[in-house]
């Protein structure tokens, strides 16, 4: 075929992820409260808009997530597009702990998902989809409710460190 490029060699996972690193993320919590009423969460770098009608939106839980099992139990979930203010916040819920939501102040949604408090904005769904993509999943989401808090800069990741992005108007 004119054009088609066939890889011969697997490409190596280390070189894939520093190739990609260089793109820069968003970083969002995605909340969810589990049958039984404990909230759960887990930090994604892989938030995307999918659709406009209906409104779709994306994210891609590793398939080793303990998190993601718990989120999709409830059927629906919240993210938290957080702020580059927000760097301690994230680094809570990336990390290993029985309750990321000790001492932590947030509101429910209509849909029954935590919102953070002082995110730049927040997205309620419900659980549309679930697909096979490698070592990944990939989780659409029903947009139900959804709106901006702040108009902050947002939290980036790039090259393995955070960051954050100052639009000039």
């Amino acid at each position: 075929m004119d054009g088609q490029v066939i890889l011969e060699e697997p490409i190596d996972g280390a070189t894939f992820r520093r190739v990609l690193g260089h793109y820069p993320t968003g970083v969002c919590v995605i909340t969810a409260i589990e049958p039984g009423g404990k909230p759960t969460a887990m930090v994604v770098g892989s938030f995307t808009s999918v659709s406009l009608d209906p409104p779709l939106v994306a994210f891609f839980p590793d398939r080793g997530s303990s998190s993601w099992p718990r989120i999709q139990r409830a059927g629906k979930f919240c993210v938290n597009v957080l702020g580059s203010h927000q760097q301690d916040l994230c680094r809570r819920f990336a990390a290993k702990s029985d309750d990321k939501f000790a001492d932590l102040e947030f509101r429910v949604s209509t849909l029954g998902s935590p919102v953070l408090n002082d995110v730049i904005a927040w997205v309620d769904c419900t659980l549309e989809a679930v697909h096979d993509a490698g070592d990944h999943l990939i989780v659409l989401g029903r947009v139900r409710e959804l709106d901006v808090e702040r108009g902050d800069a947002p939290l980036l990741f790039l090259r393995g460190t955070y960051g954050s992005f100052s639009a000039l108007l």
